[in-house]
């Protein structure tokens, strides 16, 4: 299982990232680091974008699901169903949110694998048709020391989160509805997990090497520049939809 993991990720990864740093980046690795999260991105542009939806789905249904238990509250059963049945009716799948992520994680480990173990000590896996570099300098921008730890990195990645997180925040509601016990709770634990996973971040990334640092920084810069792409266009939609109802039912009242 190790070589096939090797052989599917890992591997092509670290050629990526070798070739970028070979030719594009001008042999400066944070640039070559840059490029190769762009890359990867890119690629799993799809993937994210679908998680990303499924997400903000989930959460706009959030609290009719809540209104809905609170009518149910003493059946649990009953709960189920009609939780399902809401699914259905508003054609959205649960789990579409997680599976995409679950999908991106080989990836993730694979780039995390690359960094950890040293770039230069795996440099006998690289593929016959690229050149291999005698050696890896690991300064970037010409001051940027990617081999060892970085507190101002880890901090930039942790603001990153911060931001991203507070992007998928939901408001409170204005109206008070049956389920806005639930709802006050659901947002309270939202708030308290923007401001916990950026503390999180900032302190496993001070113990990370500086390349899978900025790896991670600007991955997370870039999944939150899609992610306000998917939730503008996702928010212009629900705006089409709703300014048209105003109309449809104005010229159902001409015709009565």
């Amino acid at each position: 299982m190790g070589n096939l993991f090797q052989t599917i990720f890992y591997q092509p990864i670290l050629n990526l990232l070798i070739f970028l740093y070979n030719t594009v980046s001008f042999r400066d690795m944070g640039v070559a680091i840059i490029l190769l999260t762009i890359v990867i991105r890119v690629v799993l542009w799809p993937l994210s974008q679908k998680s990303i939806k499924a997400q903000k789905e989930l959460q706009d249904l959030q609290p009719k699901i809540n209104a809905m238990k609170e009518q149910f509250k003493d059946d649990k059963q009953a709960q189920a169903l009609k939780t399902m049945e809401l699914y259905k009716e508003h054609k959205i799948n649960p789990f579409s949110s997680c599976l995409p992520l679950l999908i991106q994680l080989p990836f993730l480990i694979a780039v995390f694998q690359v960094f950890r173990d040293g770039i230069t000590k795996k440099l006998f896996l690289v593929y016959p048709f690229i050149q291999k570099p005698e050696s890896v300098n690991t300064i970037a921008f010409g001051f940027l020391d990617l081999s060892q730890k970085n507190v101002y990195l880890a901090v930039l990645a942790g603001l990153a989160q911060f931001w991203q997180a507070r992007m998928m925040l939901s408001r409170r509601p204005e109206i008070k509805s049956p389920g806005a016990k639930d709802e006050d709770m659901a947002a309270m634990m939202n708030k308290q997990m923007m401001y916990f996973m950026p503390v999180i971040t900032i302190f496993i990334g001070l113990s990370l090497p500086g390349g899978l640092t900025l790896y991670w920084f600007v991955l997370t810069i870039l999944t939150a520049l899609q992610q306000l792409y998917v939730l503008k266009k996702h928010n212009k939609n629900n705006s089409d939809i709703t300014g048209a109802a105003p109309k449809i039912i104005e010229g159902e009242a001409q015709k009565i």
